[in-house]
């Protein structure tokens, strides 16, 4: 496969404090890669640059090569080795924020949520986020359900976002 500059954006290279460079059939293929030509000269079969962490020479350097065959052993082997050991909880819907998707109902922090608001007088996204320390999608799903509950009123244009608590302080 061709190096893209559109797979390979510069903030992929910022993220990678070394590259290297097979073979490859043109010269904007390796300026992609390294920042320069001098890929396409190679010779295969493990033969690379590479361009270390802090320098600016480029380095030639030869690697084993290890050909189709061996891959598909060393995978064998490895399959004959026992079935894999796999993590069921992983598999579990996640919320926007990272933590276990808990149904709405059950959420622990909506109600810390709405004695917030009850204290506070007002309610708007970024006061719950504050308070609660959520992200902006679980803040916001909490208002969304203190809306539903009739717990606020909905968003005002005129207040920046705030919202109307519509129930008394606890």
């Amino acid at each position: 496969q061709r190096p893209s500059v559109d797979v390979i954006t510069g903030m992929i290279k910022a993220n990678f404090p070394a590259r290297i460079a097979f073979k490859v059939s043109q010269r904007q293929d390796s300026a992609t890669i390294l920042g320069r030509n001098g890929a396409e000269h190679l010779l295969g079969m493990g033969d690379m640059l590479m361009l270390p962490p802090g320098q600016s020479d480029l380095q030639r350097v030869h690697s084993a090569y290890v050909g189709e065959d061996e891959v598909k052993a060393i995978c064998d082997h490895l399959r004959e080795q026992g079935k894999p050991v796999y993590d069921e909880k992983i598999l579990e819907p996640r919320d926007e924020d990272g933590g276990p998707n808990v149904p709405e109902s059950d959420d622990p922090l909506y109600d810390k949520a709405v004695a917030c608001v009850a204290q506070a007088g007002y309610c708007s996204i970024s006061h719950i986020q504050r308070q609660l320390s959520v992200g902006y999608n679980k803040a916001a799903k909490l208002v969304d359900r203190m809306e539903e509950e009739g717990v606020v009123g909905p968003a005002s244009s005129k207040a920046g976002g705030r919202r109307e608590v519509l129930i008394t302080a606890l």
